[in-house]
């Protein structure tokens, strides 16, 4: 299992970025997805959720109408869509995944594997 994300960045606050997680060695279908964040000297926490179909979606109340999570499960990747940046919304952002349903998909714990990370900073 291999999880790559991209489009990490520094951007003004107000700007837009657009992160972009990569997922090979697994059915990319049958597993759901995930954003995380972490902030220096905090710990991970959940950021936005997709279904396998890509019907569902769930997001931590402060991003919520600002970021939004697509997948492809044609092309194997999983992207957030980040608007109206916030100083407070920079941290490393990480893509995870869970083959497991019934979960609470905002834990940490319900994810198996975990991409690199990519920086994004969001100057005020």
């Amino acid at each position: 299992v291999q999880l790559v994300e991209s489009g990490g960045g520094l951007v003004q606050s107000g700007g837009s970025l657009r992160l972009s997680c990569a997922a090979s060695g697994f059915t990319f279908s049958t597993s759901y997805m995930a954003w995380f964040r972490q902030a220096p000297g905090k710990v991970r926490e959940f950021v936005a959720g997709i279904s396998r179909s890509g019907r569902n979606t769930l997001y931590a109340d402060d991003v919520k109408d600002r970021f939004f999570i697509s997948r492809d499960n044609a092309k194997n990747t999983v992207d957030l869509q980040m608007n109206s940046l916030k100083p407070e919304d920079t941290a490393i952002y990480y893509c995870a995944r869970t083959p497991r349903y019934d979960r609470d998909y905002r834990l940490r714990t319900s994810y198996d594997y975990w991409g690199q990370g990519t920086q994004v900073t969001v100057s005020s």
